[in-house]
C-alpha cells in the first residue's frame, strides 16, 4: 500500500509560513459561536480548573512523564493553550531517575488563594504534595510533603469562612488496601501540614462503588463534593451536599452517559463565568487516546447542580457533543494546543515530556533542529517500555497523519534513532547504523509492558541521508484502534508502508507519539539523530 504527501506536505509548510497557532488535527470552536466535545482531544487525565479574573486555568495527572503537572490558560472555556509545567521533575529524585510507568502525579488540584496560585498532587507511593507561586507561569515552590502514606490521591483543599483550611481526599486500594470511601482532615494555617485524624465522610461502596476525586466547594450554606463513581470507563458524576463539612451528606447523581456516547464521564471540575453562567470539565476514557477533556453546561435546580442536559427532567444530566459557546462577555481567538513542531526555537516545545527524570545531554536545539543523543540501552528485555530517553508528546485524534524529518549521524555501529507510537503496544520507524551504512526498518512489540520481545520486520538501505517517517492514526472501529506505518527518501515520492499496530494505551495514559535514539556499546562520543520537523494534520475520513 503506498500514498502520495507531496500535496499534504505542502500545506504543512504553508501552515508554518503563515505562523498560524491552530492546529491542523482538531479544533473544538466551531467558529460560529458554538463548540464541539472534547475540548481538548488529548490526554489531560482528571483535569481540574479554576477561574481567576478574567482567565481560566486548568491542571492534570501527569503521571511518570516530565516535566509533571501541565498549566493550561484559556479565556472562555473552549479555546485553551499550553503555557508550562509546574513540576519540572519529580521527586523523589533517584526513584524517578527510572521509568516508573503508572507512578508519579495522580489527580490534582488546583487553587487560588491569598493571591497565589495552591496545586495539591498525590503520588500514590509517598504521600501528597503541595507547591504554590505568585504567578502562574512560575517559579513553583519546592514540593512540599503535606502527609506521607500510601494510596493517599485525589486531594483537594478548602478554606472555609471560619478560618479553618481542610484536606479531602481518597484511597487507591491498589496502595493503601482500601477505597470507595472520603476522608476529611484539617491543615494547619499555611496549608502545610496535616493536624488532624481522618474524618470519615462517604462510604460508596453501596451505591457509588469506587468513588474518587473528590473536589470541595461552598454554595448557599451547602458544602458540596463532586465526585465520580462506578469506574473510569463505566461511571458517573455524583455530588454530596451537607451543612457540616464533617457530614452527614445527601447524595445525588447529577451526571451520566445517559443515551450518549460519551462513557464515564469522570472527574473533573466546576468554574463558573462572571456573567452568572456554571460550567463543568470532564474527561472521558478513549482508551489509546487517552482521557480527554469535555465541558458540559450546568445549572443549579433546588440547590443541586444539573450537568449536561436532563432530558427527562429528573435532575440528572447527560453530556452534550455541540453547545453554545460560554458567555465570558468576550470573543476570543481560537487557538489549540501545540503539536506542531519546527524545532527552531532554543528550548523544546512546551508538548513534550519525557518518560523519567530527564538528562541535560540527552538533547539539544542546534541550528534549527532537535538534536538527540544516543542512550546507552542495554535491557535484556529487548524492548523499549522501560527506556528514560523517550521524547513524547501526547498521542492526536483519530484520523490524524504525523509526519517527521530526520536523519541519523551515528559514530557506532548498531546505533538507532525512530519515530515511535509508544503504549502497551508500540510500533516504530527507524534508521539503523550498519557495517555498509544505515538501514530503514519497522519494529513492532505486543504486550511490552510483559516484556515481550520486539517483532522485526523488513528492512531497506537508505539512499539519502534523510527520511521522511510518517504515521497514518486511524477513526475508532468497532474492532480495533490502528495505525499505519510509511517511510520515504524524498517528500516527493510515494511512501512505503513498513506496518500496522493495533493501538494500545500506556499505564494510565493514552499513547504517546515522539523520537528515540538508543546504542548498546558505551563510548565517549555518541552520535545522533537530528530531527528537522515533526507535522500533524487531519485526513479526511475515506
Amino acid at each position: 500500500m503506498k500514498k502520495n504527501y507531496l500535496l499534504l506536505l505542502l500545506l504543512a509548510c504553508s501552515h508554518v509560513l503563515a505562523a498560524q497557532p491552530v492546529s491542523k488535527a482538531w479544533v473544538a470552536d466551531q467558529g460560529d459561536g458554538t463548540f464541539r466535545n472534547p475540548v481538548l482531544y488529548a490526554d489531560y487525565s482528571d483535569p481540574d480548573a479554576i477561574r481567576v479574573g478574567d482567565d481560566y486555568y486548568m491542571t492534570a495527572s501527569s503521571f511518570n512523564h516530565v516535566p509533571g503537572l501541565p498549566i493550561l490558560h484559556s479565556k472562555d472555556l473552549v479555546n485553551w493553550t499550553l503555557i508550562g509545567h509546574a513540576l519540572p521533575k519529580l521527586i523523589p529524585a533517584d526513584h524517578f531517575s527510572h521509568v516508573q510507568h503508572g507512578g508519579g502525579v495522580w489527580a490534582p488540584s488546583i487553587r487560588y488563594h491569598n493571591n497565589e496560585f495552591y496545586i495539591y498532587y498525590p503520588d500514590p507511593d509517598f504521600g501528597i504534595y503541595l507547591i504554590k507561586a505568585a504567578n502562574i507561569k512560575g517559579p513553583w515552590t519546592e514540593p512540599v510533603l503535606v502527609q506521607a502514606g500510601k494510596g493517599l490521591i485525589d486531594p483537594c483543599p478548602f478554606w472555609d469562612d471560619n478560618g479553618k483550611t481542610y484536606l479531602v481526599h481518597a484511597f487507591a486500594g491498589s496502595r493503601a488496601g482500601i477505597k470507595s470511601i472520603l476522608v476529611i482532615k484539617e491543615l494547619n494555617a499555611a496549608g502545610t501540614k496535616v493536624i488532624s485524624e481522618p474524618v470519615l465522610i462517604y462510604d460508596g461502596h453501596e451505591k457509588d462503588p469506587t468513588i474518587e476525586g473528590p473536589k470541595l466547594y461552598q454554595r448557599n450554606g451547602y458544602y458540596y463534593i463532586f465526585a465520580p463513581a462506578g469506574g473510569v470507563s463505566t461511571g458517573w458524576q455524583t455530588v454530596l451536599r451537607s451543612k457540616n463539612i464533617y457530614g452527614p451528606y445527601e447524595r445525588k447523581v447529577v451526571m451520566d452517559q445517559g443515551t450518549t456516547s460519551i462513557n464515564g464521564p469522570h472527574q473533573g471540575a466546576w468554574v463558573d463565568t462572571k456573567t452568572g453562567e456554571d460550567w463543568f470539565l470532564h474527561f472521558q476514557d478513549k482508551e489509546a487516546f487517552g482521557r480527554v477533556v469535555h465541558l458540559q453546561p450546568m445549572k443549579w435546580v433546588n440547590d443541586w447542580p444539573v450537568i449536561g442536559i436532563d432530558k427527562d427532567g429528573d435532575g440528572e444530566g447527560e453530556p452534550v457533543l455541540n453547545y453554545k459557546k460560554p458567555n465570558v462577555g468576550k470573543t476570543y481567538p481560537i487557538q489549540t494546543i501545540p503539536d506542531d513542531d519546527e524545532f527552531n526555537g532554543k528550548v523544546l516545545g512546551k508538548q513534550w515530556q519525557w518518560q523519567a527524570n530527564p538528562i541535560s545531554t540527552r538533547a539539544l536545539l542546534y541550528n534549527d533542529r532537535l538534536r538527540l543523543y544516543s542512550e546507552l540501552h542495554t535491557d535484556t528485555s529487548a524492548n523499549l517500555w522501560n527506556l528514560p530517553g523517550m521524547l513524547l508528546q501526547k498521542i492526536p485524534p483519530p484520523n490524524t497523519s504525523v509526519i517527521a524529518k530526520m536523519r541519523l549521524s551515528s559514530n557506532i555501529i548498531g546505533e538507532k534513532a525512530g519515530l515511535i507510537l509508544f503504549g502497551e503496544n508500540y510500533g516504530y520507524l527507524s534508521v539503523t547504523h550498519k557495517e555498509d551504512g544505515n538501514y530503514i526498518s519497522f519494529s513492532r512489540c505486543i504486550k511490552a509492558d510483559k516484556g515481550t520481545v520486539e517483532e522485526k520486520f523488513e528492512s531497506f538501505k537508505m539512499v539519502s541521508d534523510e527520511v521522511y517517517f510518517s504515521i497514518d492514526i486511524t477513526e475508532p472501529g468497532e474492532q480495533e484502534q490502528l495505525a499505519r506505518f510509511y517511510f520515504s527518501h524524498h517528500p516527493d515520492s510515494l511512501y512505503r508502508q513498513l506496518g500496522v499496530l493495533s493501538l494500545k494505551p500506556g499505564r494510565w495514559v493514552g499513547a504517546k507519539i515522539g523520537f528515540f535514539c538508543i546504542r548498546d556499546k558505551k563510548t565517549n562520543d555518541a552520535g545522533y539523530a537530528d530531527i528537522d520537523w515533526i507535522r500533524f494534520f487531519n485526513i479526511e475520513k475515506k
